[in-house]
């Protein structure tokens, strides 16, 4: 028999349920398709029309499944390729599209799309909360030395600002930082030059706070604005809401991988590093939050309250930063949170 069939492809047979791999080739014997072992003796066979044959991707193997659940696995794409021209199903039309779709496949889809929303909306915020509380301290220090060391590695530089506005910006730091739940020691101010961040102060789930030139530029020499700003940034940490988004940009960059499986190094290294750059943004009940705690923190130290809320009208007026997120992707909602926060000083006044 073997030896007046055509050879096709040479291949692998795997017996059905089992991780067998058995060296084999395969042969078209009077318009049956059949696996041979070395010895031509049959493995397996059936008709081209019982068989199902997996489609080209790439370089990937093609694997032709026989009615008793056995499959012939082959790279010699080429060779299928030809083998399904002269069976008349070369072109990958509308009608082979239909014979090889399979309905489940739509209930499949649905059933994944729903489980991680589901995961999304219950399952993360639970688990999100559950780590926050069991995270021992070393765990924010390492978050925070690694993504410090990623932003001055590729975004931040050196600062340059002056002895005189950095010893008078550290003297109002100090006194909100002693202030605060955790005290001065809980937390440390660096300096950097912005680049392409620009503006901008942000805070590590350390307590590890960041102020960049450009953002003393812009207060023009309002210290107690630049105060006002870090004693937000203190509400963030003390609230943790950097560690909350670092947990929950990674639970999304592990969904994400759960449901497109390997999605190969480089692509996972940027869901990891840039989840944890793009947890520094933070929702707007956490931004009221640490809008609530900069008001409390400067009344207490004596300092204006309003401070927080001139930063948000210079933004205004200088940057013209008037709609509902601000260009700063950390302090979205500039005009409403700023009349947020004069309310908020007006009613403490009044009590």
């Amino acid at each position: 028999m073997a030896s007046e069939a055509a050879a096709i492809a040479q291949g692998e047979w795997h017996p059905a349920g089992s991780s067998r791999s058995v060296p084999c080739h395969l042969v078209d014997d009077g318009g049956r398709l059949v696996v041979c072992d070395e010895t031509q003796a049959e493995l397996a066979g059936g008709s081209l029309s019982s068989l199902e044959i997996s489609a080209r991707i790439g370089r990937i193997p093609r694997r032709i499944t026989f009615p008793d659940g056995s499959l012939f696995e082959t790279v010699e794409n080429d060779a299928v390729d030809r083998l399904l021209v002269r069976a008349g199903r070369g072109r990958h039309g509308t009608i082979h599209w239909l014979e090889q779709f399979h309905p489940r496949l739509i209930a499949f889809v649905a059933a994944t799309i729903l489980l991680g929303v589901l995961v999304y909306r219950f399952a993360l915020p639970a688990l999100v909360e559950l780590a926050v509380a069991v995270t021992p301290p070393i765990v924010p220090q390492i978050m925070s030395a690694s993504t410090l060391e990623t932003m001055d590695r590729t975004v931040l530089g050196p600062s340059k600002l002056d002895e005189a506005s950095r010893g008078r910006i550290l003297d109002g730091f100090r006194r909100i930082a002693a202030l605060s739940p955790g005290g001065e020691a809980a937390y440390a101010l660096n300096f950097r030059e912005g680049g392409p961040v620009g503006p901008n102060a942000f805070a590590l789930p350390d307590g590890t706070l960041i102020l960049t030139d450009e953002l003393v530029d812009l207060a023009g020499g309002d210290t107690e604005m630049i105060v006002g700003v870090l004693a937000h940034e203190i509400g963030h940490v003390e609230h943790k809401h950097s560690l909350r988004q670092i947990y929950r940009a990674a639970g999304v960059a592990g969904l994400v991988m759960l449901i497109a499986g390997d999605i190969g190094s480089g692509a996972e290294d940027v869901l990891v590093q840039g989840s944890g750059l793009l947890a520094l943004s933070y929702s707007r009940a956490a931004e009221a939050e640490a809008d609530r705690h900069s008001v409390a923190l400067m009344m207490r130290a004596g300092f204006d309250p309003t401070a927080i809320a001139r930063f948000f009208e210079l933004l205004e007026t200088k940057l013209h930063d008037r709609s509902e997120t601000s260009i700063f992707s950390t302090h979205p909602g500039t005009p409403e949170r700023r009349k947020a926060i004069l309310d908020l000083i007006a009613t403490e006044r009044k009590d």
